[in-house]
């Protein structure tokens, strides 16, 4: 008996130990090293880390602003001249300011201005608010109210004390003067009309909505709306008269609004979208019945006195029922209309091409959108419903008359780009992946293919421009250097005869460039997400012309912020890379065990792993200074910038396809790296990434151990159907009366509720209108049916993306894993982080 009470002794002893080691060997959360990278943190760490410029319309010219720890300056940039300024002396605009508005600035802390470029762009004109209070100006509407009425009511108001506004000031500065002008202290125009506005290029005429439909006011009319838009002598004329909720002509579709507000803002001037012909007498625009599509609700419990419903259309996938689309072409001289010859009996869904804005346009007042082609045809595309069938057909604008140019057809979805007209619109470049690549073909406007003008094993993403003299096609693209991540996007050059491809901002980085509208310079902003952004500018040739910024990190990196680790392993087949990033505690202990989480967006449209320097730092870097070791990865069926094979791995399989390579890679870095604990294995995730992640715990529960899933489509049954049909595919059926309907079925997360052993957390927005909470409000139900325990947490009037409620649910997240992972558990009532730092001037 001795010997086996002493053996027992000896067993539990050993037990004890081994605990006592593990626990030796967990690290212990360190929530203030979160705290010190959040949002508001970083803000004041990291300031500009890239250029984006603001291209002028004289010359090859362009503006930007840059922030660094020294407070922000504003260059001017003439790439033709090779010259770089300031567009002015800071010092010297600091005490201009100072000596008329009285307030005091200096250098390092002038105001964010907003500059718009006068007089042929010599000089800029920007408004600065100050301090001092003066006597608000009575506007046009009060002085309307006078004429119409002298009641009491307004006669108290006349007598009652003034509204004191700060004093504004409008500025014009000279570029290279030596002095500040002040033309007046009228404060910026209110500009109101951008929200219901839609201005002809010629400035003729102003289209809009009202009560469903389509009204016109002339630019008498409309200048009068911009001073006062309550003035009674305003002409509106109504144009169409058939057009009722949710098959309108503009106006609002109900979505974000509550129905008391669609009931209250049905008279007033709406927005209506559509494209204008380039000599301003016809306008496109494309009218949407869905009135047949079924309703979908949410209840904002906590915008007013009373909880109110939110009405919107929302077509789920399988349903019958389809948007129908007509193409009405309006004439403005004639107030007349047609049609476009559209099969409207088919499923199908319309785009209409449109012409690019000019870089040098962005900054105008307004920019309306004209039609690609000038000579009097509406180029578009209509796909169907199974986005298996693409044709791009030209129509006439007088007529309506339509011709299909070039069909695509495909087993799985089919993807587009924007047509490119060229050479007098006699040709046209066509963006498509039926090789399994993505190029570029060439075409004339009849629909007859002329050559492919790329090749070869990699993707194309996009035309950024075409010099028509030389016959040269400018493009971003992926994976065509063999030796680097498939995912850095380079711009490139070839000849639209398919030779003399080149590359014109090479190296191992990602970047994003910024063209001018001649093509002959751009901005490259590139960087890793290992090495500091910096910012050069080239010409059309690829040379460097300067050097233009780097990126100032000192003061994050005086944090002890260290850079990730991009890495590339095997996906679950053993042949296709994986690519992805590890981030790690920046005190990391490499003797002791770190939980391993998994930061998941599966796709198919994008993958959440970030390829260039980023200070969105929120799921990744901060979750790791918590006490963990994150990764974010790629998977089969991800990113569309590889293989289309690549991208469509998942069709038909859109719940379970890429777990397999998340496990497997998991697996890969613990056999490489000894202090990730292989038995701690977390996954987290939004939106699709929430979905994900609980399918992750579902599927494979002896390894992921915890996971935390937001406004997770659990459910894709009751997600939006362009996604669900899209990428996991519908089956059109024909029955023997030639009705077709369309069959759609999908794994839901529910189904595996009762595989459930690790520990879940599950959030929403009760008012996602995009994710709705029924999604993941059936998950819960699930999992409450199959008497699991589980973690809950409602988000009270959020939409998709949490909106102010992003740090709470990171700190809930944080809170969970470090229960589970690191066996601590907060248990203080307050979130210290979120309040230490604020400060208390009310109780």
């Amino acid at each position: 008996m001795k010997k086996i009470a002493l053996a027992l002794t000896f067993g539990l002893l050993f037990n004890f130990c081994i605990a006592q080691d593990a626990n030796n060997l967990t690290p212990k959360p360190n929530y203030r090293a979160a705290a010190k990278y959040s949002p508001t943190n970083l803000g004041k760490l990291v300031h500009s880390t890239s250029v984006r410029p603001h291209w002028l319309k004289n010359g090859n010219r362009f503006w930007y602003q840059y922030k660094t720890t020294s407070g922000s300056k504003y260059y001017i940039v003439d790439a033709d001249k090779r010259s770089k300024k300031e567009l002015f002396d800071n010092e010297k605009m600091a005490q201009w300011l100072t000596e008329i508005t009285k307030d005091p600035y200096d250098a390092q802390h002038l105001p964010r201005f907003d500059f718009k470029f006068v007089k042929n762009e010599t000089a800029i004109q920007f408004y600065v608010t100050s301090t001092e209070k003066v006597e608000e100006e009575n506007d046009n509407s009060d002085e309307e109210a006078e004429k119409q009425t002298d009641s009491t009511e307004t006669k108290k108001k006349k007598k009652g004390k003034p509204k004191m506004v700060n004093k504004v000031y409008h500025f014009e500065y000279t570029l290279g003067s030596n002095s500040l002008t002040l033309l007046d202290n009228k404060k910026k125009e209110k500009e109101d009309w951008r929200k219901w506005a839609n201005i002809a290029p010629d400035s003729s005429v102003v289209l809009f909505s009202k009560n469903y439909n389509l009204y016109w006011m002339d630019k008498e009319n409309f200048l009068k709306a911009v001073e006062n838009e309550k003035d009674t002598t305003i002409v509106e004329n109504q144009w169409t008269t058939d057009g009722e909720l949710y098959y309108s002509f503009g106006g609002s579709s109900g979505r974000g609004e509550t129905n008391e507000s669609m009931k209250k803002n049905k008279d007033k001037r709406q927005r209506i979208f559509g494209i204008w012909s380039h000599d301003s007498k016809k306008f496109v625009f494309q009218r949407r019945d869905s009135r047949h599509i079924k309703d979908l609700w949410v209840i904002n419990t906590t915008a007013s006195k009373r909880p109110t419903l939110e009405t919107y259309k929302y077509h789920m996938p399988g349903e019958d029922e389809f948007y129908k689309t007509q193409l009405y072409v309006f004439d403005i001289p004639s107030k007349s209309n047609i049609l476009v010859q559209l099969d409207t009996v088919k499923q199908q869904s319309v785009q209409v091409y449109r012409e690019p804005i000019k870089k040098s346009s962005y900054d105008d007042d307004f920019t309306p959108s004209l039609l690609l082609s000038k000579k009097g045809k509406i180029y578009y595309n209509t796909i169907s419903r199974d986005r298996k069938k693409l044709d791009i057909c030209v129509a006439d604008i007088n007529t309506g008359e339509t011709k299909v140019l070039i069909e695509e057809r495909f087993n799985t979805y089919i993807e587009s780009r924007p047509l490119v007209l060229l050479n007098n619109e006699t040709e046209m470049l066509h963006w498509a992946e039926r090789s399994g690549w993505a190029h570029y073909y060439l075409y004339d406007t009849q629909g007859n293919l002329k050559n492919q003008v790329t090749k070869g094993s990699y993707h194309v993403e996009r035309a950024i421009g075409v010099d028509e003299k030389s016959r040269t096609l400018y493009f971003t693209a992926h994976g065509i250097p063999k030796d680097q991540d498939p995912y850095y996007e380079h711009l490139y050059k070839i000849n639209l005869n398919g030779s003399g491809l080149k590359a014109l901002n090479p190296g191992d980085f990602n970047t994003n460039t910024s063209m001018s509208d001649s093509n002959g310079f751009f901005v490259s902003n590139y960087s890793r997400v290992n090495t500091i952004p910096k910012s050069e500018l080239r010409n059309s040739n690829g040379n460097v012309v300067m050097e233009l910024e780097e990126a100032d990190l000192s003061q994050l990196m005086a944090t002890g912020y260290k850079f990730p680790e991009p890495f590339k392993m095997k996906a679950d087949d053993g042949i296709t890379d994986i690519y992805g990033v590890i981030y790690r505690p920046f005190d990391m202990d490499s003797t002791k065990k770190y939980p391993l989480l998994e930061y998941v967006y599966p796709g198919p449209q994008t993958e959440a792993v970030n390829k260039s320097f980023s200070v969105r730092m929120d799921r990744l870097d901060r979750m790791a200074q918590v006490g963990f070791i994150v990764v974010t990865m790629g998977n089969r069926g991800g990113h569309p910038d590889r293989s289309k094979w690549y991208h469509n791995y998942g069709y038909g399989n859109l719940r379970d396809y890429g777990l397999a390579d998340k496990r497997h890679v998991a697996e890969q870095l613990a056999d490489k790296y000894e202090y990730i604990d292989i038995n701690k294995v977390g996954i987290y995730g939004h939106s699709g990434g929430g979905f994900m992640s609980t399918a992750a715990i579902l599927v494979y529960p002896d390894f992921f151990k915890a996971a935390v899933s937001s406004a997770g489509n659990h459910d894709n049954n009751i997600y939006n159907s362009w996604w669900s049909e899209t990428h996991h595919g519908v089956q059109e059926e024909i029955d023997e009366n030639g009705n077709v309907k369309y069959k759609y079925m999908i794994d839901n997360n529910q189904s595996l509720a009762s595989n459930l052993k690790g520990h879940l957390m599950l959030i929403t927005g009760d008012v996602d209108n995009n994710v709705h909470p029924g999604g993941t409000i059936r998950m819960a139900n699930a999992l409450i049916k199959a008497n699991k325990r589980f973690d809950f947490m409602l988000m009270p009037g959020q939409r998709h993306g949490f909106g102010n409620m992003t740090e709470y649910s990171f700190w809930l997240r944080a809170d969970h894993f470090s229960k589970h992972f690191l066996g601590v558990e907060a248990t203080s009532i307050d979130i210290t982080e979120m309040n230490r730092d604020k400060p208390k001037t009310k109780s």
